[in-house]
């Protein structure tokens, strides 16, 4: 594998200069310099003062929010050398070849290294050349590194993906615990930053407790990604939901989440007869064919790609315009880091989750049959618990009726005041079904079953139902048995999901259902209403519109066609030097150059995302395109 480090395309001499670089003495300099940006996003400016005073930090920043930034910004201002700490192979790949692109000398050192390049960064890394060098956790450990670290000065050590050393997070490593036992062999303790895109409160004081941050300045940004649009669709056949949503938007660079692989398969084979632009990837394919599918997508060859979600972690590809969920995941966690693959250029990106309840049987299966070998029996069963939890709140969350922004904010612990009048509920009309009666015999029913019972024999048997399972249970001979014979059994799902957000039923272990405070209801005037849907009836159309005007709409038709050009460049350099469009400019850049269509160095510096460092590179490429499209034009 090629030596990351060397793409800086200096001699070592040269690269000390760059590192001692004497343009930028402050955040806002190095900001603009390094990475074109005339301003810090919210939240960034105080987590990086803090670190620059000396203070260990932690936040909590949702995808695409810039966390990057509030390390690296300081790294390069700080004396020492900075360590991230990192359990991503492709993330590291991507943000050393973005640094280096950006004049800051950076490596990284994981299991993808041959044993001569992984010699030669040690020696660079010796000599000062770095200043940031991204590092497995399992690497902390080795001798080799742990020498150097004794002979260089490092002044920061950043967890990135800091949920990862928590066993109450949804992807706890064990891994992680080495960068406590790293730490602790230093002669002088570092600033130590921590970062996260989604933490509850009881991970977030996990993470802090376990680091042993020391009083850290602590930011929990908002988790609302205002650019992302929220859907649950219910759809008869999801292949053709699919089928159909791709052509409406062709071009669009997408991700396709799967729960198993033969999902993934079949998925990937479908749409590939249809001469769609698709790869695919899951643990059943060799590690060469996920690293040639994985390229491909991120060098956008292919558009789409069909997953199981162990792909996307820490893949850094800004312009992904869609994700859509084939079946639901296990948490909301979970879904919200996949979700947020989507727009992380902060243009408009829809997330759309297609439900059938059959994915929660799904899940359940593999839940159950979850490695847990390395924990005891008593974590075992706590952590199933708390997986039983996660998945009725993403249940929840599919068969909700409210604002789904709002239900993802509060789950993070946000209080939103108001719907969001952007997400696919919002702009879905409702038509109310007072249910009163049909909520009093359910309740009835969960009452003769003492307990129990879950949803299915619930709905069974207020149903009608003929079955064994019924017949050996007694539940045929209930007084409530057949009580809604005729009733559609999915408003009867809906109704129990009420009946549970309302307090009236509450979910015990293993799912079964039991009775919640059901005082209200014996309130005359107390009712029970659903909301239903007309399932033809789709928000696609009003979305697409509403959506479109924020981002590449705001240009004109002249300006459209100049970013249609811009594009081909990008790509065509991006061929050349080997590297994902998305790290020469963004989307978003490509629209404001579009937009402003700059003519000198000055103006070209004054698009959001054009440091000097890629201006030096690219600039006069892409100022030849829009003066000869200017010429074009008139």
């Amino acid at each position: 594998m090629k030596l990351l480090s060397k793409d800086i395309n200096t001699s070592d001499a040269e690269t000390k200069d760059t590192c001692n670089n004497d343009k930028y003495h402050t955040p806002e300099q190095a900001l603009k310099i390094l990475f074109g940006y005339d301003s810090f996003r919210a939240g960034q400016k105080s987590v990086i003062d803090s670190i620059l005073a000396g203070r260990d930090a932690f936040a909590v920043m949702p995808t695409g929010a810039g966390k990057s930034v509030c390390y690296q910004i300081p790294a390069v201002l700080l004396p020492g050398i900075t360590l991230v700490v990192s359990p991503l192979i492709s993330l590291m790949q991507d943000q050393v070849k973005a640094l280096n692109e950006a004049g800051v000398p950076a490596a990284f050192i994981n299991s993808s290294l041959s044993e001569k390049d992984y010699n030669e960064t040690i020696r660079r890394a010796r000599q000062g050349i770095y200043k940031i060098i991204y590092i497995a956790p399992e690497r902390l450990a080795t001798e080799s590194f742990l020498t150097l670290a004794k002979s260089v000065p490092i002044s920061m050590v950043t967890v990135d993906e800091a949920h990862c050393i928590s066993q109450w997070g949804q992807d706890f490593r064990p891994s992680y615990m080495k960068i406590v036992e790293f730490v602790k062999t230093l002669e002088k303790r570092p600033i130590i930053s921590a970062f996260t895109a989604t933490a509850t409160e009881t991970v977030r004081e996990d993470i802090v407790c376990t680091l042993g941050l020391q009083n850290p300045f602590t930011l929990v940004n908002g988790f609302d990604r205002e650019n992302l649009f929220f859907q649950v669709d219910k759809p008869k056949n999801k292949e053709q939901y699919i089928l159909k949503y791709i052509s409406e938007h062709s071009g669009d660079s997408g991700i396709i989440y799967c729960a198993t692989r033969k999902n993934v398969d079949n998925i990937y084979e479908l749409l590939k007869s249809k001469g769609i632009s698709v790869g695919k990837y899951h643990a059943g394919m060799s590690a060469v064919e996920r690293k040639k599918m994985q390229d491909d997508f991120v060098f956008d060859y292919t558009s789409i790609v069909v997953a199981t979600n162990a792909f996307g972690m820490g893949i850094d590809k800004s312009n992904v315009r869609f994700v859509i969920h084939y079946n639901m995941p296990q948490s909301m966690e979970n879904y919200y880091q996949e979700a947020g693959r989507a727009g992380r250029d902060g243009l408009d990106a829809k997330c759309i989750l297609l439900f059938s309840p059959q994915d929660i049987v799904i899940n359940r299966f593999l839940l159950d049959h979850k490695e847990m070998q390395d924990l005891d029996p008593a974590d075992r069963e706590t952590v199933r618990e708390r997986d039983a939890r996660r998945l009725q709140v993403m249940e929840r969350y599919c068969y909700t009726t409210e604002c789904l922004r709002n239900y993802i904010l509060k789950y993070f612990g946000e209080n939103p005041e108001k719907p969001c009048q952007d997400c696919g509920n919002c702009l879905r009309e409702f038509e109310t079904l007072d249910m009163t009666e049909a909520a009093k015999k359910v309740i009835n029913c969960v009452y003769e079953a003492k307990g129990r019972y879950g949803r299915q024999i619930i709905i069974d048997t207020v149903a009608g139902a003929k079955t064994a399972r019924l017949e050996e249970i007694g539940a045929v001979r209930y007084k409530s048995y057949g009580v809604l014979a005729g009733t559609n059994k999915n408003l009867l799902r809906r109704l129990i999901e009420q009946l549970v957000l309302e307090g009236y039923l509450r979910v015990g272990d293993y799912q079964v259902l039991k009775l919640g405070d059901i005082s209200g209801l014996k309130n005359p005037e107390a009712s029970v209403s659903i909301k239903i849907t007309d399932e033809d009836k789709q928000p696609e159309k009003a979305a697409k519109t509403k959506k479109k005007a924020k981002s590449v709409e705001t240009l004109t038709s002249s300006g459209y066609k100049l970013f249609e050009r811009l594009k081909k460049l990008r790509l065509e350099i991006a061929r050349e030097e080997s590297m994902p469009p998305y790290i020469i400019f963004s989307d978003k850049t490509l629209i404001d150059m579009a937009a402003k269509k700059p003519s000198s160095k000055p103006e070209m510096l004054d698009v959001s995302g054009v440091g000097e460092n890629k201006f030096a590179k690219y600039g006069e490429r892409f100022l030849e395109v829009i003066e000869e499209y200017r010429r074009e034009v008139g």
